[in-house]
């Protein structure tokens, strides 16, 4: 079970939650005011381009856009970050890589799962920037966004909650406790720097809400109060919203809890990881509203983000590298 089987469970889960954020950033950072309708102030903060700029910063490639684009425009920013197979973190990448995995347990799986994965990169990879132009990026967006769904969906209601489920599952809610805290990231830096408080802020913090699917839900509990503690607090500290941060620690710790193993220095190696956790899941529970407001320079996101990456060390170190090396 161990090994190669453990490894392609995790990152099937991790490739197919990072498909489904991905198409919520890109999405709802399309949507967010270009660089002409920006003041003038924030357009010389911003420089040129900024709108595609930022969609590109929001999943961490900067560097790598530039080496291979240059410029930034709409339709290589919407490639890239879609359809690009050299870009292993574009959307068709990592519903590859997802059904790359799940190809090599098709025997030990259910076959539903195949076939919505299967057919879901067979849709995916016929499409072409033009597609999305002429689609209109919401909508091929919400497409995905239905797609990551079915196949949660089909999981949920076929799979045996043995060990593949729960390594799926710390695979997702891994992925989803990083790119809470990559939202958080990206949407302060797009705000030019000025902080939570400033007024330029706030298109992007209900960025925040609409990128986890969270405005309604948001609304519930604080009305119709729009301010930055009040959302950073519900996006990082609400224990009830599935894609909360303190939700998919919680859940992630649940998971690796039900992992049957007989080994005992496994289960030792493995107990480890489980108070790796409890730790980062204490440390969330020190944190108070004002905290996460006063961290201009984004050292408690950083925090928690290298944290989180930590563990997935630590779970790779566990549960991937025990006798036969993994590919």
């Amino acid at each position: 079970m161990l090994n190669r089987n453990a490894e392609a469970l995790f990152w099937i889960g991790r490739y197919m939650e990072r498909a489904e954020n991905h198409a919520r950033l890109i999405d709802v950072h399309y949507h967010l005011p270009s660089e002409e309708e920006l003041t003038s102030a924030e357009r010389e903060a911003t420089g040129p381009n900024a709108k595609w700029a930022r969609i590109v910063d929001a999943l961490g490639s900067r560097e790598a856009y530039e080496q291979q684009y240059g410029d930034y425009n709409e339709r290589d920013v919407l490639f890239y970050t879609t359809l690009d197979r050299d870009n292993t973190n574009a959307l068709l990448s990592c519903v590859s890589h997802a059904r790359g995995n799940l190809r090599t347990l098709r025997e030990k799986m259910p076959s539903e799962l195949w076939d919505t994965t299967n057919a879901f990169y067979l849709w995916l990879r016929e499409k072409q920037p033009e597609d999305l132009l002429r689609e209109s990026p919401h909508l091929f967006y919400g497409k995905i966004k239905d797609w990551t769904a079915l196949f949660l969906g089909v999981s949920e209601s076929v799979m045996p909650r043995e060990n593949e489920w729960h390594f799926i599952k710390c695979g997702r809610y891994l992925e989803r406790a990083e790119n809470t805290l990559r939202i958080i990231k990206a949407v302060g830096n797009a705000a030019n720097g000025a902080g939570w408080n400033s007024s330029s802020a706030y298109p992007y913090l209900q960025a925040v809400l609409r990128s986890v699917s969270g405005y309604q839900a948001y609304r519930r509990y604080y009305a119709d109060v729009m301010s930055a503690d009040a959302i950073v607090e519900f996006v990082v500290l609400n224990a009830a919203f599935p894609r909360s941060l303190q939700f998919a620690l919680h859940s992630l710790d649940e998971h690796m809890k039900q992992i049957k193993l007989q080994d005992k220095q496994l289960m030792a190696a493995h107990e480890r990881v489980i108070r790796q956790v409890s730790k980062v899941k204490a440390d969330m529970a020190c944190l108070e509203r004002e905290d996460m407001l006063v961290d201009r320079n984004g050292a408690i996101v950083a925090h928690l983000l290298d944290a989180c990456q930590q563990l997935g060390f630590s779970f790779a170190n566990t549960f991937f590298r025990i006798g036969e090396a993994s590919a």
